[in-house]
């Protein structure tokens, strides 16, 4: 929950530019007020360039942030993606019933960035995952131990919420959207792959004015609708990074683009 505040700035997919992040960062911290709250909206890695970069920023803006007065932890949020499920379900591959499929199929939607980033190597996991348990095992440890090696970036992302909303209960943050047949307990994997109702939501979702969403495979930018708004200008796939300052009605009130 985000305590009392006036406006929350939402993120979204980062999608590993760290440039883009950085500079998303450095306006933020010139618009930020002091009753203002801050929402990743998840997909920090995979893609792009920059991901070690990018959770070195994440961290490093986060301590800045919460060193002013009248900010705390909290104040501060960071949710899961799409691509930190993906990374959460590589590292523990070898209790798949079929890891070089599951592998495989990761690898086409962006972790074969975020392991090469971490020192890993997609043919030495396909070929572990031919091999055995164990063999397996080693390998997922290794990549494990490289990131853990980097400083905060494992907890991180054992740390990371699957959504956020604000004391008042207005507005809900979600990576990629909510199925609205479902109460946000029973969301599961909806609130990363998304569902299809999201988009044609006519109707406020669990009592929150809006549900506001960091992904969106077309990358349509600040897109609003009926009780919801998208946060994805493409980073990762030749976009800008956006950030975006919503008021409790749910309305854009700020935005960046870098």
């Amino acid at each position: 929950m985000l305590h009392a505040g006036r406006r929350v700035w939402a993120v979204g997919s980062v999608h590993g530019e760290a440039e883009r992040l950085a500079a998303v960062h450095a306006e933020l911290a010139r618009r930020f007020l002091p009753t203002d709250r801050l929402v990743y909206l998840g997909n920090y890695l995979g893609y792009g360039p920059g991901i070690r970069a990018t959770v070195d920023e994440l961290l490093r803006f986060r301590r800045e942030l919460i060193a002013c007065p009248g900010m705390f932890s909290y104040d501060v949020a960071y949710l899961r993606g799409s691509q930190e499920e993906m990374w959460q379900k590589l590292l523990q591959l070898q209790f798949a019933p079929n890891p070089r499929e599951v592998l495989q199929w990761m690898l086409q939607r962006g972790v074969d960035a975020t392991l090469a980033a971490y020192g890993g190597e997609p043919n030495q996991g396909m070929a572990a995952a031919r091999d055995s348990a164990l063999t397996l095992t080693r390998w997922t440890s290794t990549v494990r131990s490289a990131m853990q090696r980097e400083p905060g970036h494992y907890p991180l992302m054992t740390h990371l919420r699957r959504a956020a909303y604000t004391a008042d209960g207005a507005l809900l943050f979600v990576n990629a959207g909510v199925d609205p047949e479902r109460p946000l307990s029973a969301q599961s994997d909806a609130l990363w792959w998304g569902a299809s109702g999201f988009a044609n939501l006519a109707e406020p979702y669990g009592g929150f004015r809006s549900v506001i969403a960091g992904f969106d495979r077309d990358h349509p930018g600040l897109a609003l609708g009926n009780h919801r708004a998208t946060v994805d200008g493409g980073a990762g796939f030749g976009g800008p990074l956006l950030a975006a300052c919503f008021d409790h009605a749910g309305e854009p009130v700020d935005l960046i683009e870098a």
